[in-house]
């Protein structure tokens, strides 16, 4: 054959090998629940605690059900099962969190987000595990996270006893809990975009500042230190501005690293919850989720 037919048919071949490779590569969009969930632990269809399943929520859409009730240490295993999934390899995730969802996430970007990991088939079984594809990498293929109304810094609700305390979770959404159990300030590189609401009634003399009837903007804006502290919108003159962006807030209070306040609900429109229709603050994150994870 002569040799230029022969570089030709070698170059077509290695071609369709990248152009295969490419095919192969696909993103994710994992959803991590919060507190009291009810769906299938371990069903990444079951998006029971969100909403509707059919609701577009980003590029193949994955429910990472964990049951919303033991302490963050025994159930993110089941996380980061799931990252292992469909993050590793050509694969590359984003991440939506509400709530106890965001110490999940922020729990297992902190202790294991630079470990080695096995990369995966993206076929879970019945354990919720995926199979190897024989390779290794240092952490996951994460592009951001989003987090709804999160609960990286507990809530004053846990410490007051107003939540069920025989639920183990509760131990952990302790104000001085949640900022101990981790380093939030280690994310392994990934930006957290936070989105925190102000539509809170309930709860108000409990939840310091502005707050969504459950988190108080502390937490729901990743201002960092040892415990919760009193932050607003712009309008309230009695207590320091939550500041959008990675910006330290009024008063000189830091956000952890790699934390960027994206919402704040300075008219006050928006609370915790769900609603069972991608309600509250979630519907915020969703909107952003389906017009940019693609």
């Amino acid at each position: 054959m002569h040799i230029g037919i022969r570089r030709a048919l070698a170059g077509l071949a290695i071609g369709a090998g990248l152009l295969a490779a490419a095919a192969q590569a696909t993103n994710y969009t994992l959803w991590i629940n919060g507190r009291s969930n009810n769906a299938q632990v371990g069903n990444t269809a079951d998006f029971s605690y969100w909403g509707p399943a059919t609701t577009a929520a980003g590029v193949n859409k994955k429910a990472v059900n964990w049951d919303g009730y033991n302490r963050i240490s025994t159930t993110n295993g089941g996380i980061r099962d799931a990252l292992d999934c469909y993050c590793t390899g050509p694969n590359w995730c984003y991440v939506a969190a509400h709530s106890a969802g965001n110490l999940q996430i922020g729990y297992a970007l902190s202790l294991y987000g630079t470990s080695t990991r096995n990369q995966k088939n993206a076929v879970p079984g019945s354990n919720g595990q995926c199979g190897n594809t024989g390779g290794t990498q240092t952490g996951w293929n994460i592009k951001w996270v989003d987090v709804a109304a999160g609960a990286g810094g507990g809530s004053e609700l846990a410490d007051a006893g107003d939540w069920a305390l025989s639920e183990p979770l509760v131990s952990d959404l302790k104000t001085s809990s949640a900022r101990a159990l981790y380093n939030h300030n280690s994310t392994a590189g990934v930006t957290f975009y936070m989105y925190a609401g102000a539509r809170g009634t309930l709860y108000s003399g409990l939840l310091p500042g502005q707050d969504d009837e459950a988190v108080a903007y502390h937490s729901a804006g990743g201002v960092s230190g040892s415990s919760g502290a009193s932050f607003c919108n712009p309008s309230d003159w009695f207590c320091n501005d939550l500041t959008l962006g990675t910006a330290a807030n009024q008063g000189g209070r830091t956000k952890w690293s790699n934390h960027s306040v994206v919402f704040r609900d300075d008219k006050e429109a928006y609370n915790h919850y769900t609603n069972g229709n991608w309600g509250g603050v979630v519907g915020l994150v969703r909107t952003h989720v389906v017009n940019n994870a693609k």
